[in-house]
């Protein structure tokens, strides 16, 4: 069951082709437009015991259904999926793919490690059986990003487990420029907001680190010079070396964790690295400040097209 967003690019006139020399088949409309009113048309849509999800943009190992149904039935787990692992085409998106797999990008969660088996706090695409979809309630369709998070943050609050296999797998190709990369984590930090906010606790608190970075970074410079000009400059002096120090810190963490990427994946990567790290993190926790700032202040303002248009 293939959900399509109402395509203009002759994606529809594609997957049309294939149905007809497919009969298995099936294109439903997603008027939505969103990752969530698609999955959720293909949910009602399902007659099987078992929803697996299998998005674009991504490849999979020619046994992946079939691991997926392995794994459901050894660990009785109520969604199971496989590592989260990138696989770029071109430079830049290569850069990106390598970066992607560094903990320095993905925080301490175990999503990004190929080798990983056991419970998570969220898997990548999933596998599910329906009756544990209703019972928990389907995709929250407000929501633009993050909806996957939000479903499994759902599952682990009622008590049910989320597991992670290293037998599934499949490649996700990331973005392959740096501004299409900053779009995509842009929403991802704003729309994490209204996760949280949702539920009133982070699913993990490293979700928190990019905002309170870039907010540092905002704050100090402004903050040392006005502290001056109000009398205080032993205080100005103390938050000009605090943000001096911390962006010491950050560039010496930024210029390791390029060379040990580099050095995994290939060194001529490395002239990019630091920008790909850096855009990860600013863009992100820019994202996660506009969340604070609209979900906190302007509650029932609608989100405007920066923070709702799907890209790629």
């Amino acid at each position: 069951i293939i959900a399509d967003g109402m395509s203009d690019d002759g994606t529809r006139a594609i997957l049309e082709e294939y149905s007809h020399r497919e009969p298995r088949i099936r294109v439903i409309d997603n008027p939505g437009r969103i990752v969530s009113t698609g999955l959720n048309a293909a949910i009602a849509a399902a007659r099987g015991e078992v929803i697996l999800r299998m998005d674009a943009h991504s490849e999979y190992e020619c046994d992946y259904v079939r691991k997926c149904l392995t794994v459901l039935e050894e660990t009785a787990a109520d969604n199971v999926g496989g590592p989260w692992i990138a696989r770029g085409k071109g430079y830049i998106a290569s850069a990106i793919a390598a970066a992607f797999q560094s903990r320095f990008s993905a925080g301490t969660g175990h999503g990004h490690n190929a080798n990983y088996e056991g419970p998570v706090d969220t898997v990548y695409l999933g596998c599910w059986r329906k009756e544990t979809l209703l019972k928990i309630g389907l995709f929250d369709e407000t929501l633009v990003r993050n909806q996957d998070d939000e479903l499994n943050l759902r599952l682990i609050r009622a008590g049910r487990t989320v597991w992670q296999s290293s037998r599934i797998r499949s490649w996700y190709q990331p973005r392959n420029s740096l501004p299409a990369l900053f779009r995509q984590y842009f929403q991802y930090g704003f729309w994490k907001v209204a996760v949280i906010r949702k539920h009133r606790l982070p699913a993990s608190w490293r979700h928190l680190a990019p905002g309170a970075f870039v907010l540092t970074n905002l704050t100090l410079p402004l903050a040392a010079p006005l502290a001056w000009v109000l009398g205080a400059p032993s205080f100005a002096r103390w938050l000009g070396w605090g943000w001096v120090v911390q962006a010491a810190a950050y560039a010496v963490l930024l210029l390791s964790a390029s060379a040990a990427t580099a050095a995994k994946r290939g060194w001529d990567l490395l002239p990019v690295l630091p920008a790909v790290f850096a855009v990860y993190h600013v863009s992100y926790g820019l994202g996660f400040l506009a969340g604070m700032a609209h979900f906190v202040a302007l509650r029932s303002a609608r989100p405007g097209r920066l923070f709702t248009q799907v890209t790629r």
